[in-house]
Formats: C-alpha cells, sequence, structure tokens
C-alpha cells in the first residue's frame, strides 16, 4: 500500500464533505461509523470507498446512538475514529458524547448542520446546533468546536480536530453548516510529511504501576488502550484514578468533573484560533463563523469603500469561546455586528463577553445564506448609531 493512496497529495476539485473524509484519513482515521442524513451523508459514502484503501473499517450502524457507542469501543481499541451527521441524528448522540467526555475518550464529530428543529429543513444549510454542541449532552463538561468556512477548512481543520481530540482525550467537533458542506472548491492537499498528526498519549511506567485516570501535569491522562497489556476499567460511574466507580464521594466527582473542564479551559490559549481583517483602525466589527463570515468580508470591504471604518473577527475555533479576543476587539470599537443563520447563539457568547459595548444581531433563517448586501446595512446603521 502506498502513501499516495492514503493521502492524496495534490491540488482538487472536491465537496466540502468529501474534503472533511479525506482530512480524516490523512489525519490516521481507521475507523468511520455512521448513519446516512442529508446533508452529511456524502461523507458517509467517500469513507465506505475509501477505507477499503487505508485498511479502515465503514460500519454502516443501525442508527446514531449506535454510531457513537461504535466509534468510542473503536477508540479504546486504538482506533482513531469518527463519525458524521446533522440535527436530528447529533441530537441522538448526545447521551453517548457524555460517555465520550467522562471516560476520555478521544474521538471526531462532524454535525454538518441543516434547518431545524426535528425533521425541519434536510437539504438546506444552517448554524442552529452550536449551542448544542457545547451543552448537548447533561452535566458539566468542556468542549472543542471548529467551523469551517471553506472547503479547504473542511480538509485542514478535520485534522486539527483529530489531533485536539488525542492531546486532550475528549471527543471534538467540527461544526460545518450545510453549504460549506455541499460547496465544491479547490483543495490543495500537501504531502504527508507535511501533515502534523498528534498521536496519543502513552503510559510510560509498567502495567502495575499504572492509573488509568491518573492525569500528567497537563490535566490528560496517559491512555492504555484494550490489548496493550494494561488493566483499564471504563465506566461513566463517577470514578477514582483506577478507573473505578466511587459516586458517593464528593471529593471524588469535585475533582473528576473539574478536571474534565479545566483540561480544556486551561489551556484555550493553545485551542482557540481566529482571524482577523481590517481591525486595526476599526469603528464597527463583525464577528462571524462559517459560511456568514465569507459574506461578512465582503459587507466590510463595501464598508470601507464607503468611508466606515469596519472589520472582520472570525471564529475559527467557537469553543472554548474566544472570550479574550473578542473583550479585547469590544474595548476598541463603538458597535459589533453578529450574523447568524440561527435565531441567535453565539451572538449571545458576544453579548456577554462584550459588556457594554452595543452588539446588533442579524439573524437569517429558512436555508438561504446572508447576503453581503444585508450585512453592509447592518453595519451602515451601526456605524450611524
Amino acid at each position: 500500500m502506498t502513501m499516495q493512496k492514503e493521502v492524496l497529495t495534490g491540488k482538487h476539485l472536491m465537496q466540502g464533505d468529501v474534503a472533511c473524509a479525506e482530512g480524516a484519513i490523512a489525519a490516521g482515521c481507521r475507523f468511520f461509523a455512521g448513519y446516512p442524513i442529508t446533508p452529511a451523508t456524502e461523507i458517509a459514502e467517500r469513507m465506505a470507498r475509501r477505507m477499503i484503501d487505508v485498511s479502515g473499517m465503514f460500519v454502516q450502524m443501525e442508527d446514531e446512538l449506535a454510531s457513537m457507542a461504535a466509534i468510542i469501543g473503536a477508540s479504546w481499541a486504538g482506533a482513531k475514529a469518527m463519525t458524521a451527521t446533522s440535527g436530528p441524528g447529533f441530537s441522538l448522540m448526545q447521551e453517548n458524547i457524555g460517555l465520550a467526555v467522562m471516560t476520555e475518550t478521544p474521538c471526531v464529530v462532524v454535525n454538518i448542520m441543516r434547518g431545524d428543529p426535528s425533521t425541519g429543513q434536510p437539504t438546506e444549510g444552517a448554524q442552529q446546533d452550536v449551542m448544542q454542541s457545547k451543552w448537548g449532552s447533561h452535566g458539566d463538561y468542556s468542549i472543542i468546536a471548529l467551523a469551517p468556512a471553506s472547503v479547504q477548512e473542511m480538509f485542514d481543520l478535520t485534522i486539527e480536530c483529530f489531533n485536539f481530540a488525542e492531546t486532550y482525550r475528549a471527543p471534538t467537533f467540527l461544526l460545518a453548516d450545510g453549504f460549506t458542506g455541499h460547496l465544491w472548491e479547490r483543495v490543495v492537499i500537501p504531502p504527508p510529511e507535511e501533515i502534523k498528526t498528534v498521536e496519543r498519549k502513552k503510559p510510560i511506567v509498567p502495567p502495575d504501576k499504572y492509573l488509568p485516570f491518573k492525569p500528567d501535569k497537563d490535566l490528560v491522562p496517559p491512555m492504555a488502550c484494550f490489548g496493550e497489556g494494561y488493566s483499564v476499567h471504563v465506566t461513566g460511574l463517577t470514578h477514582d484514578e483506577l478507573g473505578y466507580p466511587k459516586t458517593t464521594d464528593p471529593k471524588t466527582q469535585h475533582e473528576l468533573v473539574n478536571r474534565l473542564c479545566e483540561k480544556i479551559s486551561k489551556n484555550s490559549d493553545k485551542i482557540i484560533r481566529t482571524y482577523e481583517f481590517m481591525l486595526e483602525d476599526a469603528e464597527v466589527a463583525v464577528i462571524a463563523y462559517g459560511i456568514p463570515s465569507r459574506s461578512s468580508l465582503n459587507a466590510v470591504k463595501r464598508a470601507r469603500e464607503a468611508g466606515i471604518k469596519a472589520g472582520l473577527l472570525r471564529l475559527v475555533t467557537v469553543w472554548p469561546f474566544p472570550e479574550k479576543q473578542v473583550e479585547e476587539l469590544s474595548n476598541n470599537v463603538k458597535a459589533i455586528v453578529v450574523p447568524e443563520m440561527n435565531c441567535g447563539q453565539v451572538v449571545r457568547e458576544v453579548e456577554r463577553t462584550a459588556k457594554e459595548t452595543p452588539v446588533h444581531f442579524l439573524s437569517k433563517i429558512g436555508g438561504e445564506p446572508h447576503s453581503p448586501s444585508e450585512i453592509f446595512e447592518v453595519i451602515r446603521r451601526a456605524a450611524k448609531a
């Protein structure tokens, strides 16, 4: 088997969903479990074909509950594992996402967001699952979620999701609206030696000294997988460092749940990435992610041509939320504009962080992305206010 089959180095015209699948394979994904659902089905279709090339495994499960359970099991067997879905399927995965959090199982969940709730608009894009990715499962935990805005980023950020999952031993989300998932653009895939991948941290102590859930200084425990000679007990119950249930001990629960949150929150500076455009002298800032950030960029350029000092902060990392960047920006502008394809989700985090700076929200639902003109009009009004 050649590396060329594993990593399709070169320039390609690709759909976003296909680029996501190729990014997963380039990151080392060798197990995919999923259930067909629009607009994410093309990821499963591509993985079904490509897993043959890389000696991986594709399983079409009976539903999304089973899909999430399968990738947890595959990860504990030592594989890099992924599933892909959309709104209704993402809802079904939430209980097992909580299990992945509690058992500190590295895996990647791709959500190609469509118009919800319920069955909603299966063939139309939206951004209505952003808060669900943060709070969807029960209990306290921190999560990592990245939002691509191009087909190239569908490839690149899928690799980053795998790297974060392995680094922090956590389920990691790729949140792409359906427009980005179905978009066709040029993708440049580098040679395999230029692709940075992260492998999971293994224990360096002998089996009789190994505590499966004892963290290192980075708050992440080394992970021994099944079949590697270590004794590992895996449970969703509150557990001690040996992995055994200790459900009536407040100290154990406090230390465990706080660590599950802090291993991500205390490393947020290493995780969060944003892009800035014309913010040096901006008086009005647009904060956007996903496909609305593309229209926002054009709107900012138009505003500059009209003499309005506007700029764009594009969120690549949605969770953990980039509070420092938004707070610093809010201290330097007189107004913020937030376009989202929902009724108001990330905008609430912006309002919380921006404090006294006026925030103008531009909602767009129904199956059409924002136009640059719509965003420009809100920028113009914010500049005059």
